[in-house]
């Protein structure tokens, strides 16, 4: 799957924009819907959407980058949730233009669940990986690190702010890891489309709060991949795009053989 990457304007920012057409879907003239891609913090599209191109194969792929986050200049707030949740409903509005499958990883998965209790006209599925509806995960506190030469390279070749500032993201995005987001159960039991939610079996979240999610999201099925840390895409990216693509193909409520804790809402 090839993209298009280029600049947009979104809103009054410069946001570098990506989209993907499989070649199949090219030729028909159809395809299997309209996915969304949302990245981690930190982070950038670019890779993030390659990793998991095998996953949305046949489906028409958007994805971005968050104000301040790869090739995108910061702006003033950027780096909160309220900002970044708004920043992609205005991105589905303008760009993409149809409700969406929306797939998150770790911050894109805080984003996902945002838009999908405050937008559902917008959304289609969910996919979250590694993602926490609130700031404590019953994990280990966050800690700030110092940037290795490599980063600092990377950084300097695709971000339009001064090299300096990537110290200053980091200590900037960890101050509002500690604090946000700030969701309930019972926002998350308002979402009602299908949902997948993923979480590596030794992830930066507990698994209890993995489970919390999964429990809150009626219509939801849950994935821990093992051998697997926060980093999912790079450990298992291929036990990853396969469980993610069979939700994507067959999205509808799961009837097993046997339920036990979906007896309920089989029932409803």
């Amino acid at each position: 799957m090839r993209f298009k990457r280029q600049y947009i304007d979104l809103r009054g920012t410069r946001i570098w924009s990506s989209h993907a057409q499989s070649l199949k879907s090219k030729l028909t003239g159809r395809s299997r819907g309209v996915a969304l891609l949302l990245h981690g913090g930190m982070s950038q599209s670019e890779g993030f959407d390659g990793r998991l191109s095998p996953a949305v194969n046949d489906f028409e792929v958007f994805s971005y980058d968050r104000a301040g986050h790869g090739r995108s200049p910061d702006v003033p707030g950027s780096f909160h949730f309220d900002f970044q949740y708004q920043e992609a409903i205005a991105y589905l509005e303008d760009v993409v233009k149809h409700p969406a499958h929306l797939i998150g990883y770790s911050d894109g998965g805080i984003i996902t669940l945002l838009v999908a209790i405050n937008r559902p006209d917008l959304v289609s599925t969910i996919t979250l990986i590694g993602a926490n509806y609130k700031a404590d995960m019953g994990s280990a506190p966050i800690e700030e690190w110092e940037p290795d030469e490599d980063a600092k390279a990377k950084y300097a070749r695709f971000s339009p702010d001064p090299p300096h500032t990537l110290v200053e993201k980091i200590k900037k995005m960890v101050q509002i890891w500690r604090t946000e987001p700030n969701m309930t159960l019972a926002q998350l039991g308002q979402i009602k489309c299908p949902a997948l939610v993923i979480a590596g079996d030794d992830d930066v979240m507990s698994l209890a709060h993995t489970n919390e999610i999964h429990e809150a999201i009626e219509n939801s099925r849950l994935a821990i991949i093992p051998a697997s840390s926060h980093l999912i895409d790079k450990d298992q990216p291929a036990l990853l795009n396969k469980v993610i693509r069979d939700f994507l193909l067959n999205p509808e409520f799961p009837v097993t053989l046997m339920p036990v804790r979906r007896k309920t809402r089989e029932a409803q």
